[in-house]
């Protein structure tokens, strides 16, 4: 997103910059300590993971960014989003109106509108696709806006351009582990451990060039 055209003349571009490197911070204890679904013994995912720990990603997130209040509610506008789906269910409603009042005191702290932070928003939804367009390997095309963003081999497609012309280099680091059903969280420990660790490389940008 450094690389985004339309970024660069955006006078709150460092902010949201930070709010697209940090947006996922609050899943770093989850990361460290991975663990299995007892029904499956399939290892839970941000997807698969209890609304317990879903709901206390986001908070843990936010507070991480201290008196950055900009980026602070870029992310927790990316927690509203995100789950914007779950709204109409009642155990989802606390989650709403907390975040909703981390959102607001954070953009009130600022002195910018709602309207500023939902534009400058969007960088961080597009980023956040194309790494999880790349990363999980999603066939599906994932649409923000106009914006589409779409997976050809290990090439993320961004339409329409949002690189002015370029191809970026991606890449990012993995530990290898056969498909399985895990017994216990002590065994997925061990698996880890073991696992060698890959890098998957790939690029992003606005047209396929293969």
């Amino acid at each position: 997103m450094e690389s985004c055209v339309a970024l660069k003349a955006e006078p709150r571009r460092d902010a949201i910059l930070r709010a697209v490197y940090a947006h996922d911070n609050g899943w770093l204890e989850e990361d460290q300590s991975p663990r299995r679904n007892p029904e499956t013994g399939d290892i839970i995912d941000f997807v698969s993971a209890p609304l317990s720990v879903r709901h206390a990603v986001w908070p843990r997130a936010i507070m991480r960014l201290g008196k950055d209040a900009w980026t602070a509610a870029l992310i927790a506008q990316h927690a509203i989003t995100v789950y914007d789906r779950f709204r109409p269910n009642r155990e989802w409603s606390s989650f709403f109106a907390g975040m909703e009042a981390e959102r607001d005191a954070r953009q009130e702290i600022s002195g910018r509108s709602l309207g500023d932070l939902v534009a400058d928003y969007k960088y961080v939804r597009l980023g956040d696709l194309i790494s999880l367009t790349f990363c999980t390997g999603w066939t599906d095309e994932q649409r923000f806006g106009a914006q589409t963003i779409r997976l050809s081999g290990a090439h993320v497609i961004a339409s329409p351009d949002l690189f002015g012309g370029m191809t970026i280099p991606i890449a990012i680091r993995a530990q290898e582990v056969r498909a399985q059903r895990f017994e216990s969280d002590a065994t997925l420990a061990a698996t880890l451990r073991a696992a060698n660790t890959i890098v998957l490389h790939g690029e992003v940008s606005g047209a396929d060039t293969h």
